[in-house]
């Protein structure tokens, strides 16, 4: 019964994504719905780019093994940030009129940091997209009671998510993520009051995470554990902000105040609505602690199996097709911008830079060959992958802090930056990441702070050692009345 439920969900949400496809006249419908969503569909969307596998799965359980301290990423981290992009960011995207972040890059600094930006981007979603893959190959594994396998369930999710958004671009991922995200908040509020009760009341369930010191946020006063708590919490809160989903979500708004809007008022929903799955897994310590204790104490990814247990073993059939369609709709409506982002990016500032020519019919024709061939990619990357989904999803946003963020925060910020600049700061950023972790994993100083430090200083120096641009960009949300530039 509960696998004929996941299947006729499926089957809804690739028809709402299909019916969506109609709207998509041109590559601007495909990749930024035409810039026309209003405010409470821009909300849906900017608050599904993060509610997926991680929120559900991964936070819940490592709060239950880790406390408040080993979520300091998510959700504090990833709510900040949009909340950042709102306030410091999406006037400037807005007004800039642009189709991609990559599209920034070149217009700020020309087509090398275009180039080196936009793969570097690129590269970081496999570990995005193949956590979300990952999650709907565990949801299908386990609805199923182990009929059908981890790779079977990998690609079934991926194919149903290829579908919908081959054909509707961001039309298909707004509408859909409008749709899974009612079903998210109905059926997940739903589920805490039952789980509640389960457990002895929110007072029991609070009070016994307080007793754990579980509720314990502020690292311990070593240089080492606060080092790695910044790291964690800077490294999604500003390291996400050059983030090709983070981006099309928020300019996909129908204007400017919209945008804006959208970005702070969904950063704030999800912030509070993660912790509803947070509740829900620590609550399963005081309903069940038998089955939570050989789950934490698994060395490998089992742990994050607590809520999804906990509903298959202790409540009724309604309480599981509402819990499993909660997490299918988070998934989904997170993997289907995971999977275009990549895509826009990739076929806009790499593949078009190669071919500079391209029409409008055969650059859309080009996005949607590129979407199936990294939907491929991820899924080979998310069969092959031993990481836990925390964990393949905090990788990601190294990679953009050191390379990305701060050519991106400097060529709005800073007049005097130039493209020596932002080379000399990817450059060092990357290769100074890189080389911590591969020689000094064990170093008191996170190799991602460090690589961001090595960004900052190539900035400024490359910058100061060239010539001053003869006409450096304005930054667009400073100046209200100069004129967005227009789009390639």
């Amino acid at each position: 019964m509960l696998v004929a439920f996941v299947l006729v969900y499926l089957a809804v949400s690739v028809g709402i994504g299909l019916w969506a496809a109609r709207r998509v006249k041109n590559s601007r419908d495909y990749l930024v719905a035409g810039r026309s969503l209003p405010l409470f569909m821009s909300v849906t969307v900017v608050f599904a780019t993060w509610f997926g596998a991680e929120t559900v799965l991964a936070v819940s359980s490592t709060f239950v093994k880790e406390g408040m301290r080993g979520i300091v990423a998510d959700p504090f981290g990833f709510s900040m940030c949009l909340l950042f992009v709102g306030l410091f960011f999406a006037r400037a995207f807005y007004r800039m009129d642009l189709l991609t972040i990559g599209d920034f890059y070149r217009k700020r600094y020309g087509k090398p940091v275009e180039l080196a930006t936009s793969l570097a981007i690129t590269v970081s979603y496999l570990g995005w997209t193949s956590a979300q893959m990952a999650a709907l190959g565990v949801v299908f594994h386990t609805v199923s009671g182990g009929a059908i396998t981890m790779p079977a369930g990998i690609a079934l999710g991926a194919g149903c998510v290829l579908v919908y958004t081959l054909f509707g671009g961001m039309w298909s991922v707004a509408f859909t993520d409008l749709f899974q995200s009612v079903v998210i908040v109905l059926g997940l509020t739903y589920l805490a009051f039952l789980v509640a009760d389960m457990a002895g009341g929110p007072g029991a369930v609070i009070a016994h995470a307080a007793t754990s010191e579980k509720l314990d946020f502020w690292p311990k006063l070593e240089a080492r554990d606060m080092l790695a708590f910044f790291a964690a919490w800077l490294t999604a809160a500003v390291g996400s902000i050059p983030q090709q989903d983070i981006f099309q979500r928020v300019t996909a708004a129908k204007d400017e105040q919209t945008a804006v809007r959208g970005s702070i008022i969904g950063g704030a929903l999800y912030f509070c609505f993660a912790f509803v799955p947070i509740f829900l897994g620590y609550s399963a310590l005081l309903i069940d602690p038998q089955m939570v204790a050989p789950l934490l104490a698994s060395e490998g990814t089992e742990f994050q199996l607590i809520l999804p247990t906990l509903i298959l073993e202790r409540t009724p059939l309604f309480a599981q097709v509402l819990f499993f369609g909660a997490l299918l709709s988070a998934i989904l409506s997170t993997a289907s911008g995971a999977l275009l982002a990549p895509t826009a990016l990739f076929t806009e500032n790499v593949l078009r830079t190669l071919q500079p020519n391209m029409g409008d019919r055969q650059f859309l024709f080009t996005l949607r060959l590129v979407l199936v061939i990294f939907t491929l990619a991820v899924m080979l990357f998310a069969l092959e992958s031993e990481a836990t989904i925390y964990q393949m999803v905090q990788n990601t946003y190294k990679v953009t802090l050191v390379s990305c963020l701060v050519p991106l925060a400097a060529g709005i910020y800073w007049k005097r930056a130039t493209a020596q600049g932002a080379l000399l700061s990817f450059a060092l950023g990357l290769v100074t990441w890189t080389g911590m972790e591969l020689f000094a994993a064990d170093s008191m100083w996170p190799a991602q702070l460090v690589g961001f430090a090595f960004a900052l200083a190539g900035m400024w120096l490359g910058s100061i050692a060239s010539p001053r641009p003869q006409h450096p960009h304005r930054a667009p949300h400073l100046s209200p009345h100069h004129p967005p530039p227009r789009a390639r």
